[in-house]
């Protein structure tokens, strides 16, 4: 999904003169542009007009400035993929897509990052957020650093933290099963999970399915999921929205 094939509109070019941050290297740095309304736009990855990156922004949750980099909804999209699919994005952003490992390392090794997890049944929303956030690199299998939970969900993912990714052809974890081949879904597994929102969409059985154990227990496939991240300096403009 990123990378130099990438070409962004020509008008993106001509219209950064009056732009505060004329290569916004995130969401946040987005938002201070004026862009006051979720949509999908195009980021520099580390601020370099050679990697732009076509991504999605949510601007109105808790202040905005969210780069989203999952979401589930509806199916449409098959998540149970290789580990060069994960690593490199697929999906839609505007519907069911992973932005991709490259980009998350990319994005957060060079600034210090929260993460917000947005997840809905029906009438009912709950969210998970942590003040730190970093993907380490592919010579790391993009293991997962988090910390600093606080939420409506129950906290999942801390489980998670310090485990390297694992995809259904490549599990870097030693353990006597494969966790992405028995659980469907590309993921950073311990022994195995807490959290699987890569997991089968609408799956009841055999804890595979899109799963946040301590919201819904591992028998109920959350249907609609969303992974954010922000800068944790980040403040929502006074000018508001």
């Amino acid at each position: 999904m990123w990378g130099e094939s990438f070409t962004p509109p020509m008008s993106t070019f001509f219209t950064t003169g009056g732009l505060r941050i004329p290569f916004p290297r995130d969401c946040g740095e987005e938002m201070q542009n004026g862009a006051g309304r979720s949509r999908t736009t195009t980021i520099f990855l580390n601020g370099n007009r050679e990697r732009p990156l076509n991504v999605f922004c949510d601007m109105e949750t808790d202040g905005g400035g969210w780069l989203v980099f999952q979401r589930r909804m509806d199916g449409h999209t098959d998540f149970w993929r290789d580990w060069e699919d994960y690593a490199h994005g697929f999906g839609n952003i505007s519907g069911e897509f992973w932005l991709g490992n490259e980009a998350l390392h990319s994005l957060t090794k060079t600034g210090d990052y929260s993460m917000r997890v947005d997840l809905r049944a029906g009438d009912e929303a709950v969210f998970a957020q942590y003040d730190s956030f970093r993907v380490d690199s592919a010579a790391d299998y993009y293991r997962l650093h988090l910390e600093g939970y606080h939420g409506t969900a129950g906290d999942s993912m801390s489980y998670h933290s310090g485990s390297v990714f694992s995809a259904r052809d490549r599990d870097p974890n030693n353990l006597l099963i494969s966790c992405a081949v028995s659980y469907r879904g590309a993921w950073w597994y311990r022994n195995c999970h807490y959290a699987n929102l890569n997991g089968l969409y609408g799956s009841t059985v055999d804890h595979q399915g899109v799963s946040w154990y301590h919201w819904k227990g591992f028998e109920f496939s959350v249907p609609f999921t969303e992974m954010k991240l922000r800068p944790r300096s980040y403040r929502a403009p006074t000018w508001g929205h």
